[in-house]
């Protein structure tokens, strides 16, 4: 199993994404820290992996909190010793212009879905070997987006620069970095969305399943993608083809 005694944290693993990236490294014989602002449904996806008797834990996360991210990076290593992955994954949607975004929305977005790979890269990357890897979920709005959503896609466009960089800075201690970028995935985020749900936005083309996106990243955290870093993978059925 690629990821037998392997340590990994996932953040936002409560639910979408991240509750099948969790379930996919357990599976695969990971240890893994479902790090989730939820405690309900961060405990659910542990109760989830447990029942089939894999290994995972807890631990209550606001990622945008350098605290909460120490703790949560501190809770892994005192348990494990080390941490062999962490998938930057939790974020956040405002619907708003521009000129109608209150400062702090702005800020808010900003803080979950960018400032929180800085803090986990700052504070994890010194407990992970050689070989290990991160993988930051991006979007497709990092390339391709639409009106109301601009904290959210520059949030996107900067983490997959941020990525970039990282990679450089890593290539000495042979840490991997690399991004996902989901197109429409039926997760709460897409389903959520007051545009999607008013009928103002046509969810256009395929449609992807959270265990599709598990699978792309869980690739890239394997050593099965060694010769791949500081780069993006494109998981969206071609939505971007019909954008």
């Amino acid at each position: 199993m690629r990821f037998s005694g392997k340590v990994c944290i996932v953040t936002g693993g409560g639910s979408g994404i991240g509750r099948a990236t969790c379930q996919r490294f357990a599976s695969e014989g990971g240890n893994v820290v479902v790090a989730d602002l939820n405690a309900e449904h961060g405990n659910e996806t542990v109760k989830m992996i447990t029942s089939k008797g894999g290994t995972a834990i807890f631990q209550n996360c606001d990622v945008g909190k350098s605290a909460d991210v120490q703790a949560t990076v501190d809770a892994a290593v005192k348990k494990w010793g080390k941490i062999d992955v962490v998938v930057n994954n939790a974020a956040m949607m405002t619907f708003l212009p521009v000129v109608d975004l209150p400062e702090d929305k702005w800020d808010q977005v900003l803080t979950v879905n960018l400032k929180s790979v800085f803090l986990f890269c700052k504070y994890a990357i010194p407990h992970m070997p050689q070989h290990s890897a991160i993988v930051n979920t991006s979007s497709v709005h990092a390339h391709e987006s639409e009106a109301g959503v601009g904290p959210y896609a520059a949030s996107k466009g900067a983490m997959e620069a941020l990525t970039r960089v990282v990679a450089l800075e890593c290539e000495q201690r042979k840490i991997r970095i690399n991004c996902v970028a989901p197109g429409a995935v039926n997760t709460p985020m897409l389903w959520n969305n007051p545009n999607v749900k008013s009928g103002k936005e046509k969810v256009e083309g395929a449609v992807g399943q959270p265990e599709d996106l598990a699978a792309a990243i869980c690739f890239l955290a394997s050593d099965e993608a060694r010769f791949v870093n500081g780069t993006t993978l494109v998981v969206d059925g071609a939505r971007l083809d019909i954008l």
